[in-house]
């Protein structure tokens, strides 16, 4: 293959390359973070829309019930009495008396965004002024609403968002999933922290205060948005407020999707990406280390080198965010299954750039150009 060719690839595999490191060196920067404890931690609201009773679901809902702090509720919501989801709260609120919490019937959403209509309505039940909104498929480990309160507490920061450790279900798709999440995944958020701050928000758990979401809209701005958790970190960034990326891990299990199921939310995920950060979606390019590995092995002579020189410092980057960032034992146990979910990441990248319609809940949506919904 002609120079012309080549060499924009070897350049794309520097650049990659150059990614790696400096995602390691990002990770390395978010280990060493921590914040101090509080004396007199606020009260705190915790809001949890429910949808459907999954295997962890009860798990995940004690996970709440049962932190290390000393004065928080549990409000949580369900579309209709009769969801499978509502029985489960209610055996684990009778377990946990002490804990003040309550159960809400929200109605069902006229909106797409139905998780921000369950918030919409957990809200307005909230006693308190400090709010942590968290998904039903999320396990928060004892200590993560003191770690995130003490994280909120710093000067100018009105919102903490968590990392995750993607937990799959038993589908090899879930599995492959798991580990695009974490590692490369977790690799952008990492990097985008260090280099540029926190202009983002990860919808599984966030923690703020009713003011300063009042002051960028409220949920009922959010709702119009596919993305509502990015839109939130990065106007609360533009009203220039704090975001943090907490140093609390939690757990997020992602379910069974077998692969059609699958390959459609992953479709929506990237065409909504692209749509909300446009130029960091081109960027990705960079984060694309075995795939640009791959064709210039394939296409280029005496490339295998050139590939194998990226593969190695790919190996690099996985391993210090699968195992040393998230201690995953997914990533331990199935890293030979990494250059494919690598290349299936590839794959999906650039299918994203095409099309702006995706399929949502049972409905046809088209994707605006801000990132909203256009019915």
């Amino acid at each position: 293959m002609s120079l012309l060719y080549i060499a924009p690839l070897v350049a794309l595999l520097t650049g990659s390359i150059f990614y790696c490191i400096l995602a390691v060196i990002a990770a390395a920067r978010y280990m060493a973070s921590r914040a101090s404890r509080l004396s007199a931690p606020p009260p705190v609201s915790v809001l949890r829309p429910l949808a459907g009773a999954e295997d962890n679901t009860e798990a995940n809902l004690r996970s709440l019930f049962t932190q290390v702090y000393p004065a928080f509720e549990v409000l949580l919501a369900v579309h209709e009495v009769s969801d499978p989801a509502a029985t489960v709260a209610r055996r684990v609120m009778q377990e946990f008396p002490n804990v003040p919490s309550r159960l809400i019937v929200s109605g069902p959403s006229p909106e797409p965004n139905a998780k921000v209509w369950s918030l919409r309505a957990l809200y307005s039940e909230a006693h308190h002024e400090t709010l942590l909104m968290s998904d039903s498929d999320i396990f928060v480990p004892p200590g993560g609403f003191a770690t995130m309160m003490a994280e909120l507490a710093q000067t100018n920061v009105a919102l903490v968002t968590c990392p995750y450790r993607a937990v799959a279900g038993h589908s090899l798709w879930s599995r492959l999933e798991a580990l695009g999440l974490n590692t490369e995944f977790l690799g952008g958020l990492l990097t985008a922290r260090m280099l540029g701050g926190v202009d983002f928000a990860i919808g599984c758990t966030v923690a703020t205060r009713k003011a300063d979401l009042a002051a960028i809209g409220g949920l009922e701005h959010l709702q119009r948005y596919l993305a509502e958790d990015f839109m939130m970190g990065n106007l609360t960034h533009t009203r220039g407020r704090t975001v943090i990326l907490s140093r609390c891990i939690i757990d997020h299990h992602i379910g069974g999707e077998e692969f059609l199921k699958n390959w459609r939310h992953r479709l929506r995920w990237a065409r909504s990406t692209r749509r909300s950060r446009p130029r960091g979606y081109i960027g990705e390019l960079f984060t694309k280390t075995t795939a640009i590995a791959l064709i210039l092995a394939v296409v280029a002579h005496g490339g295998l080198g050139f590939a194998i020189v990226g593969w190695l410092f790919r190996a690099c980057f996985d391993a210090a965010m699968g195992i040393w960032v998230l201690d995953d034992p997914l990533v331990g146990s199935y890293w030979w299954l990494l250059p494919v979910e690598e290349i299936a990441s590839f794959v999906t990248w650039v299918l994203g750039f095409f099309g702006n319609a995706i399929t949502w809940r049972g409905r046809k949506l088209v994707v605006a150009r801000d990132g909203s919904f256009e019915m």
